[in-house]
């Protein structure tokens, strides 16, 4: 008789061995990795790592909502915020100046679904509007990640985007626009080839799916 193990809940933090394992395989591939206790940490920290005047994009992020990183930066004053120009734009006569801008701004901030003891980002997407900035358009690129986040690999992290995520982001979206979400891109970082182009602010805490 086969005994079936319990299914990983995807909601608990990740104790301190394994957000130091995960930040150690996540430096050896290129990535900056600061360990934070939490979100206030990472909030404060993110206005030393993004200079003034910069074109920031925020990717769709209930960690950065809840943190209130989203609204530092789309509503502060600080940078040259993409987001609430692009809101603002016609989605068929400016599609081309859209793309564009979403794709290579100075900085891109957000999070992923899922970061693995062996050193890779996944991020799911319905749109992909975020996905070219995080994959090497912008100049740099910033991921705030709550320790719940962390699996021991990369097929654990792909169940977590299917298994915790969608559901959670279909409530959301069905809510919000009427509609179910998709895992319809999926962009999995194993490294990051420019040395000082990619940091991680890794919590001590959850936050966000």
């Amino acid at each position: 008789m086969t005994t079936q193990m319990p299914a990983t809940p995807f909601t608990d933090p990740a104790p301190a061995r394994r957000l130091e394992r995960a930040a150690t395989a996540l430096t050896a591939h290129g990535f900056t990795v600061e360990i934070l206790d939490d979100a206030a940490a990472a909030r404060t920290r993110i206005k030393d790592l993004i200079p003034d005047g910069a074109s920031v994009f925020t990717g769709s992020s209930q960690t950065l909502r809840l943190s209130g990183i989203d609204a530092d930066i789309n509503g502060s004053g600080r940078y040259d915020a993409v987001k609430p120009r692009l809101l603002a734009m016609d989605r068929d006569t400016a599609a081309d100046d859209i793309r564009r801008m979403s794709s290579s701004p100075d900085v891109m901030v957000g999070s992923v679904h899922a970061v693995t003891e062996t050193g890779s980002l996944v991020i799911a997407s319905g749109s992909g509007k975020q996905l070219p900035g995080f994959a090497g358009g912008a100049a740099r690129a910033i991921w705030i990640v709550g320790a719940q986040k962390v699996v021991p690999d990369l097929s654990t992290a792909l169940r977590r985007v299917e298994d915790h995520c969608l559901p959670l982001e279909t409530a959301r979206t069905q809510e919000a626009y009427g509609w179910p979400s998709a895992v319809n891109l999926l962009l999995v970082l194993n490294a990051e080839p420019v040395p000082g182009r990619g940091t991680v602010l890794l919590l001590r805490e959850a936050i966000g799916f």
